[in-house]
């Protein structure tokens, strides 16, 4: 099961910052994706982790039927707690789409939810 418990213990967290990935936000960044990964695995999608970046990351999450949405949080060093608050969603063609549709934004204990509206919409 996801636990976004672990995750929940970094809101308001001040990240080390500098030349290399602080420790801090690697552990963060490694739990934020087995999160996603047991979060897709319970609605029956696939986790496909496109970039780990120096403090962000971004995703496509794939469902049975093919549809992709792509995910993306913020540098968590200048945008506090938008990783939980405000997660960039939208609708993709395929894994490389980083245009895709609309943007819209969602709560993490949201995503679910968005996901599935979104993934409707194809």
């Amino acid at each position: 099961m996801a636990k976004l418990h672990e995750l929940e213990k970094y809101l308001n967290h001040d990240f080390s910052t500098g030349c290399y990935t602080g420790e801090d936000y690697l552990s963060f960044q490694r739990k934020y994706i087995n999160y996603l990964r047991a979060l897709c695995k319970e609605n029956g999608w696939e986790l496909l982790v496109s970039s780990k970046g120096h403090y962000w990351l971004s995703a496509f999450i794939r469902n049975g039927a093919g549809n992709h949405l792509y995910l993306s949080i913020s540098d968590v060093r200048y945008w506090k707690n938008e990783w939980y608050n405000r997660i960039l969603i939208r609708t993709a063609s395929h894994e490389k789409d980083y245009h895709g549709g609309r943007n819209n934004y969602t709560h993490l204990r949201e995503l679910p939810q968005t996901a599935q509206r979104l993934f409707g919409a194809f």
